[in-house]
């Protein structure tokens, strides 16, 4: 059977399971609990059907696994896998009536979001495709730059983590937490670095895919572009949510770049005092 109609396939029944058990159980985030997931598997049913022998295809497949392995630790310990369903949701079924809240489940939680778990991964397919390409310089110089955003994320989610209990630590003994969202470390760049350094590195996998095509361009950048505008999309959603419990935030998005880590503007009460030339 055709590599790309098993992959097809795998897609639509691991679609098919997380709508009916959205269903089943009231809770929608099933896509997040195989979102980690599903990405290796598509990869490495690319690799597999090379009989486990092309080494674009086979670094491509350890970096998403490692990929995988670092989200999948994150959201376990966040209590993903646990049955705690996405905060954004229940919101949003507030602001929907149940026909309209399950016509958004099946249309963009299960459809879409399925579907672009599968297309970031198809640089993978470009690769299979095109393995008569020798491995070069330029693979291990993107599979480098690929580990670095993902040491980046660890390290920014690490900050995140350990700010929150810090936070919640301090609740618990009746403290008044001296900051009440992270603003240090990467975070002092970016308001969501984790974010920017999780899309940078499907954007470096694409790039492998050009290489083994040697083009620049080609049709697997809806992936990534797809990515990237649901990050924007769905930070902006979230930061809305959070400017409404801390109106502190406001600044903090005035002086701190949303996504790309970039030099943050001075405090307002620090630019009125300066002294002027």
């Amino acid at each position: 059977m055709d590599i790309v109609v098993i992959v097809l396939g795998l897609a639509a029944g691991v679609s098919l399971f997380t709508w009916v058990a959205s269903l089943l159980t009231g809770d929608h985030s099933w896509v997040d609990r195989i979102w980690s997931i599903v990405p290796i598997a598509y990869v490495a049913a690319f690799w597999a059907a090379t009989g486990f022998s092309d080494p674009r295809l086979l670094i491509m497949t350890g970096l998403v696994l490692l990929w995988g392995a670092r989200l999948t630790f994150n959201f376990a310990r966040k209590g993903g896998y646990r049955g705690v369903e996405d905060y954004r949701w229940p919101i949003l079924r507030e602001r929907m009536t149940p026909a309209q809240f399950q016509v958004f489940n099946l249309l963009f939680i299960v459809l879409f979001q399925n579907a672009l778990l599968l297309l970031i991964a198809l640089p993978a397919l470009v690769a299979y495709e095109n393995r008569s390409t020798p491995i070069g310089a330029l693979d291990l110089a993107l599979a480098a730059l690929f580990l670095a955003f993902l040491v980046a994320e660890f390290v920014a989610d690490q900050q995140q983590w350990d700010f929150q209990r810090a936070k919640a630590a301090a609740i618990a003994d009746g403290a008044e937490p001296a900051q009440r969202f992270v603003t240090t470390g990467l975070w002092r760049y970016s308001r969501h670095p984790n974010f920017f350094f999780e899309q940078a590195q499907w954007w470096v996998l694409y790039g492998m895919g050009a290489a083994a095509l040697g083009s620049a361009l080609h049709w697997t950048i809806v992936g990534p572009v797809l990515l990237t505008a649901l990050f924007i999309g769905s930070t902006r959603f979230t930061e809305a949510i959070t400017l409404s419990r801390y109106p502190e935030y406001a600044d903090y998005q005035r002086r701190t770049s949303m996504l790309i880590p970039w030099i943050p503007r001075e405090p307002r009460a620090a630019a009125v005092d300066a002294p002027t030339a």
